[in-house]
């Protein structure tokens, strides 16, 4: 189980990567939108291996799960992208080299990481969990493994992810497979 930053870190590196690319749509990420991007990781997590991915509790706010101590870091900001640290370059790392957090939080990002903070918040207040849960307790653990279980979340953002990871492949390999395609 990681640190909730390391994650955070992870997710601002990952759309720093993505706002440097030639991806015209990007958008540099908000606090609000990384708190809905950890609610899906833990939930992801949570359904796939049984366990969290980080360690901190997340809660029912009014405008959808917050990480409480995220939120007191990023007080008043809205970006959350401006200046990145060595240490989130090695928290992306250590997240990257670890098979299971690293496949999880990429086919979270690929799943809702296009989406705005918005339409995520929106998206959260239609779900269980956060909508059966007292505005500023804990959502639980066990009522996101099982709605989102129950929902298939997990297979839903496995074949969103499988479907790019071969299309990258496609991509990166596209003469090798347009020479093949001809013979």
């Amino acid at each position: 189980m990681y640190n909730v930053f390391k994650v955070v870190n992870w997710f601002r590196l990952k759309n720093v990567e993505e706002l440097v690319s030639e991806d015209v749509n990007a958008e540099p990420l908000t606090q609000m939108k990384v708190m809905k991007l950890l609610y899906y990781a833990q939930a992801t997590f949570l359904v796939k291996y049984g366990q969290r991915l980080f360690d901190s509790d997340i809660l029912a706010w009014k405008f959808g799960p917050v990480v409480a101590e995220v939120h007191d870091k990023y007080r008043g900001r809205r970006i959350i992208v401006e200046s990145i640290s060595y240490e989130a370059y090695q928290d992306f790392s250590t997240l990257e080299s670890d098979k299971r957090a690293s496949q999880v939080l990429n086919a979270v990002y690929i799943a809702f990481g296009s989406y705005s903070a918005s339409t995520l918040m929106k998206k959260t207040h239609t779900e269980m969990p956060w909508k059966s849960t007292s505005q500023g307790a804990k959502i639980e653990d066990d009522k996101m493994k099982e709605f989102y279980k129950e929902t298939g979340l997990d297979t839903e953002i496995s074949e969103k992810y499988d479907h790019v990871i071969m299309r990258k492949l496609y991509e990166e390999n596209r003469e090798a497979m347009d020479i093949l395609k001809y013979k």
